[in-house]
């Protein structure tokens, strides 16, 4: 009897197991929150796992159900829209693993998803990209809408450019992740070759700040340092570049730790029993400029 009885004492003392998992950990940013996560959740005592499919979308869906198989206790989303892993975030919820998103949308079936308001950060930076070349100019967009962050902030440029009739998007560009900062420098260096002449373009829109590194890294090499760039996210080294003097303006920075915080919070009150109201709970962002 008392081994039964220590044996059940050891099972309620478990730790929780919690799976990370995302096809972006080489982002930069998408590292720092996962990694902030892991720090904050071992306070807690609980086992973190971080998972990177390396931008492979179909290897997430089949990692998931690996992980829903193991019984993990808890499953975190970075950067990814859960649209893309629907049924198995249902699969999750079935199986009373609940899944938290960081970065990423929400859905049916997910518990909490910590983010920045998204399109109010796509307003902030097209409002910052507009005011600097005097609502008028033809300008560049560099995005990548498979991430639902930049789904929303590249549709606060769509609803905005109508408004201004005298400015042209000229193109907008998909940037290839992994390798944002490198695609980006091609994109751009491409579009240089096809755009010789100064005020041919005078601004890049990126949706986030590794395309944004890229394209002033082509823009210097080129001598083409008049063209304004600005991005998101508050990237250490577009930060260091905007107060270098580089062709990047400013950066509408998140809270990538308010993020982490969040999720590792309401994760808490999850496994404590507490009541966890579901939706986007927002981590707010400021704008810096030069």
């Amino acid at each position: 009897l008392v081994s039964v009885l220590s044996l059940s004492a050891l099972a309620v003392a478990a730790p929780k197991q919690v799976s990370i998992i995302t096809p972006y950990l080489s982002s930069v940013t998408t590292n720092q929150m996962a990694n902030a996560m892991k720090e904050g959740m071992e306070v807690h005592g609980w086992k973190v796992t971080i998972v990177d499919t390396k931008g492979d979308f179909a290897d997430l869906a089949s990692r998931m159900e690996d992980l829903v198989s193991a019984k993990t206790d808890a499953l975190v989303l970075v950067s990814t829209d859960p649209n893309l892993v629907q049924a198995q975030v249902e699969d999750a919820a079935k199986a009373g693993i609940p899944v938290f998103g960081c970065d990423s949308g929400f859905i049916e079936g997910m518990v909490v998803n910590a983010t920045s308001d998204n399109y109010a950060m796509g307003v902030q930076l097209t409002n910052f990209i507009f005011e600097a070349i005097g609502n008028k100019g033809k300008i560049i967009a560099l995005t990548h809408r498979p991430h639902p962050g930049v789904i929303k902030r590249s549709h606060a440029l769509d609803d905005l450019l109508p408004q201004y009739p005298d400015i042209t998007l000229i193109t907008e560009q998909h940037v290839e992740v992994p390798g944002p900062i490198e695609s980006s420098r091609q994109i751009m260096e491409n579009l240089l070759l096809s755009n010789p002449q100064v005020g041919s373009i005078d601004a890049v829109w990126c949706a986030w700040d590794e395309p944004a590194i890229g394209v002033a890294q082509a823009l210097q090499v080129a001598g083409r340092e008049e063209i304004i760039v600005a991005g998101v996210d508050g990237n250490s080294q577009a930060i260091e570049m905007i107060k270098a003097g580089s062709p990047i303006k400013a950066t509408v920075a998140q809270n990538f730790e308010g993020m982490a915080e969040i999720v590792v919070s309401e994760m808490a009150k999850y496994f404590a029993g507490e009541t966890v109201e579901q939706g986007d709970k927002y981590a707010p962002a400021v704008l810096i400029v030069e």
